[in-house]
C-alpha cells in the first residue's frame, strides 16, 4: 500500500536573491566549458579581432582563457561589462530586431562570473596601460597587456558542485571546446585561431581564403570531394561547398550551416539541404556541407534561444527553397571533365562547355520495350553512332561525333571514347587522364530517370484499384491527415478513405507499385504529408515512381553493346544532370589515372 503524500507547507512569495538569480540564468547560457568558449570567442570576434587564442586546462574546467587583439574595453566600462543585460551591441528594440553582431544579450560575462572565478584584462588603443578586473572582489588595477582583451575563467562551476558532477572526462570536454572554436574558424577565414591545452598546441588555423580554411579545418579531401556554391536566390545569398555523394558519412557530424556568420542548427536549412540529395543519397548516409547564408538581419530572429544557436526566419519557405535550389544546382552538373556548375534560374547563369550542348530529346513510349538499344540512343538510326548526340562544333575545336568513334581523339571528351565492354557490365573508355570504367546499367538508369522527370512534369500518376481494400488501424493524426489531404493523395495515385473512426482503408495505389505493401505505402505518405509541405511530398513520391520505371527501363547487364552504342552512352552521361550517381546513390563511373595504373604495375620503381 503506497504512502499518502502530505501537502507541502505553503511558502510566501518573495524575490530571489541576486546571486541565485544569476546562477539560474547561468544555467541557460553555460552548459559546459564549450559554452564558455563559444560565448567568449563571440565577443572576441565582435571586437574586431584578427587573432584569437584559447588556452585550456583540464578540458576547460580548471581554466579557460580567451585572448584577442580587438578594440578592447575602456577602464570605466570594465565593471559594467560584468553586470547582467549590459552590452554595447544593442540599445533599442529596433537594434534587437536587426542584430548584426554575434553577441547581443549582455548576459554571457555575468552568467560565467556567477559560476566561476573570472578575471577581465583589457586595453583600448587610447589607454596608457591595460586594466585587470577581478569579478569576485571587484578590484580594478593597472596591468600589462597590448591592445585587446583577455578573459580568464577558472574553476568552472566551483559554486555549483552538482553541475560540475555532470561534466564528462577532460578529453570529452576538450573535444567539445575544440569543436566550438572550429565552428567559428569555418565562419571567419580572415581570423587566425589557436587552441592550447595543458601548455601544448592542439589546433592552429591561420588566416586565409575560405577554401584554404575549409581545407585546414576539414581536410584536403573535403575540398576535393565537394562542389562550390556561390549564388543569390531572392533575398538569400548562399555560398560555401557541398560534398559530393561519394563523401557522405554515416553520421551528420560534418554539416555546418551559418546565418550571417553565426553557426546554427536549423531544421529548415537541414531539411532543405537533405532534400537536395534525395536523388543522390539513399538509406541513412548523411551529406557533408558547409553553407553560409547571408540574409537581411531584419528577416531573421536570433533572439530565440539563450545559446543563440537557433534562429527563426520571417519566411522559412523562401529560405528552404533557396538552399535546396542552390545545393541541387551545384550537385547536378556531371563532374566528368570538371563541368561548369549550372546555377538556379533566379541566379546568373554560368556558360556551359561546348560538349554539354543540348542533345536530341529522348521520348520514351509507354509500354515500349527497352531491350532494343536502338530505341534508346536516337529516334532513328543507330548506325550513325554518336552523331545524334554531338554538337556540331568542329570549327570550335570540339570533334563532331559524326566521325567514326575510333577516330575521335582521346582527350576531347571528358569521359573519353569507348574501347571495350567488360563482362557485359562495364564499359571501358580512354580519356586524357587514363582509364574510365562505367557501370552500364547504373549510368543508363540515371539518364532515363532524368528524362522521365523532365518530360512527365505535367502528367498525373495512374492508380490501380485494389480488389480487396487494405484496412489498417490508424492513429488520430493519420485519420486527420487522410481526410484533409484527399486531393494530394489522388495526385499520388493513392486512395485512402476512413473505414471506421479508427481505421483507414487503402482502395487504390499507383500502378507501378501495385505489387508492394499498400498499408506501408499509405502510412509512409501520410507521415510525410503530416510533417512536410504537400508539394514536396508529391514531388518525392512521383520521383520514386519514375526511379522505379527508369530502373526497369535501363539497359540490363549482359547486353552486348557496339562501340558506337557505348560512345553514345558516354556522351549522354556528359550531358545529363546528376549522372555521376545512379538513382540508388551508387557511383556510375570511376577514373583510373595513368599514374595509378603505373603504381599497380610498379612502373618507374
Amino acid at each position: 500500500m503506497s504512502a499518502v503524500l502530505s501537502p507541502a507547507p505553503r511558502r510566501p512569495i518573495r524575490e530571489l536573491p541576486d546571486e541565485l538569480v544569476s546562477q539560474i540564468a547561468a544555467g541557460e547560457v553555460v552548459e559546459r566549458p564549450a559554452s564558455v568558449v563559444r560565448e567568449l570567442v563571440d565577443n572576441a570576434l565582435d571586437s574586431g579581432a584578427t587573432q584569437v587564442t584559447v588556452r585550456l586546462l583540464a578540458g576547460g574546467v580548471r581554466l579557460i582563457s580567451v585572448e584577442d587583439d580587438g578594440c578592447g574595453i575602456a577602464r570605466e566600462e570594465l565593471p559594467l561589462a560584468l553586470r547582467r543585460h549590459a552590452t554595447s551591441k544593442i540599445a533599442s528594440l529596433a537594434d534587437l530586431e536587426s542584430v548584426g553582431t554575434m553577441g547581443f544579450r549582455g548576459e554571457a560575462l555575468a552568467a560565467i562570473a556567477s559560476v566561476s572565478e573570472l578575471h577581465l584584462l583589457s586595453r583600448t588603443p587610447g589607454q596608457a596601460s591595460a586594466f585587470l578586473l577581478d569579478a569576485g572582489s571587484g578590484e580594478l588595477r593597472p596591468a600589462a597587456r597590448a591592445t585587446g582583451t583577455t578573459v580568464e575563467v577558472k574553476e568552472l562551476f566551483f559554486s555549483t558542485p552538482a553541475r560540475r558532477k555532470f561534466l564528462k572526462t577532460d578529453a570529452t570536454e576538450l573535444a567539445h571546446c575544440v569543436e566550438a572554436v572550429r565552428r567559428h574558424a569555418l565562419a571567419r577565414p580572415d581570423v587566425g585561431f589557436t587552441v592550447w591545452h595543458e601548455g601544448k598546441l592542439c589546433e592552429q588555423w591561420r588566416p586565409g581564403t575560405p577554401d584554404q580554411r575549409l581545407a585546414d579545418v576539414l581536410g584536403d579531401e573535403f575540398l576535393a570531394e565537394s562542389v562550390s556554391i556561390e549564388t543569390a536566390i531572392g533575398p538569400v545569398r548562399i555560398s560555401g561547398r557541398a560534398g559530393i555523394p561519394d563523401a557522405a558519412r554515416s553520421r551528420a557530424d560534418w554539416q555546418f550551416a551559418y546565418v550571417n556568420g553565426r553557426y546554427v542548427r536549423d531544421k529548415v536549412i537541414t531539411h532543405a539541404a537533405r532534400s537536395a540529395y534525395e536523388d543522390l543519397l539513399h538509406g541513412h548516409r548523411q551529406p557533408v556541407y558547409a553553407l553560409h547564408l547571408q540574409v537581411d538581419p531584419a528577416r531573421v530572429d536570433v533572439n530565440v534561444h539563450p545559446t543563440k544557436i537557433e534562429v527563426r526566419f520571417r519566411d522559412s519557405r523562401e529560405v528552404h527553397q533557396a538552399v535546396r535550389r542552390a545545393v541541387e544546382a551545384a550537385l547536378s552538373a556531371p563532374r566528368a571533365g570538371n563541368a561548369a556548375v549550372p546555377m538556379p534560374a533566379a541566379a546568373v547563369p554560368v556558360a556551359q562547355p561546348l560538349w554539354r550542348q543540348p542533345a536530341i530529346p529522348f521520348v520514351p513510349q509507354v509500354g515500349e520495350r527497352v531491350s532494343d538499344m536502338s530505341a534508346l540512343w536516337s529516334v532513328g538510326r543507330v548506325a550513325e553512332g554518336t552523331a545524334a548526340f554531338a554538337p556540331s562544333t568542329e570549327s570550335a575545336g570540339v570533334p563532331s561525333a559524326s566521325r567514326p568513334a575510333n577516330e575521335v581523339p582521346t582527350g576531347e571528351w571528358p569521359l573519353g571514347r569507348a574501347i571495350a565492354q567488360l563482362q557485359g557490365i562495364y564499359i571501358l573508355a580512354e580519356n586524357a587522364q587514363g582509364l574510365v570504367v562505367v557501370d552500364m546499367h547504373a549510368a543508363h538508369e540515371r539518364i532515363v530517370y532524368e528524362r522521365l522527370k523532365a518530360q512527365m512534369d505535367a502528367q498525373e500518376i495512374r492508380s490501380q484499384p485494389l480488389l480487396i481494400p487494405a484496412a489498417f488501424p490508424a492513429t488520430p493524426a493519420e485519420v486527420a491527415t487522410a481526410e484533409s489531404s484527399q486531393s494530394t493523395l489522388e495526385l499520388l495515385g493513392l486512395q485512402v478513405t476512413p473505414f471506421t473512426p479508427k481505421t483507414l482503408a487503402v482502395r487504390a495505389v499507383p500502378t507501378t507499385l501495385a505489387q508492394g505493401d499498400p498499408v506501408e505505402l499509405a502510412r509512409s505518405v501520410l507521415a510525410e504529408l503530416a510533417q512536410h509541405d504537400a508539394s514536396s511530398v508529391v514531388e518525392r513520391a512521383r520521383n520514386e515512381l519514375l526511379a522505379t520505371m527508369a530502373c526497369h527501363g535501363a539497359v540490363r547487364a549482359n547486353r552486348r553493346l557496339t562501340l558506337d552504342e557505348m560512345n553514345a552512352l558516354l556522351r549522354q552521361m556528359e550531358e545529363t544532370d546528376r549522372s555521376d550517381q545512379c538513382n540508388h546513390g551508387r557511383p556510375t563511373w570511376r577514373q583510373l589515372t595513368v599514374r595509378e595504373l603505373d603504381a599497380l604495375f610498379l612502373r618507374g620503381r
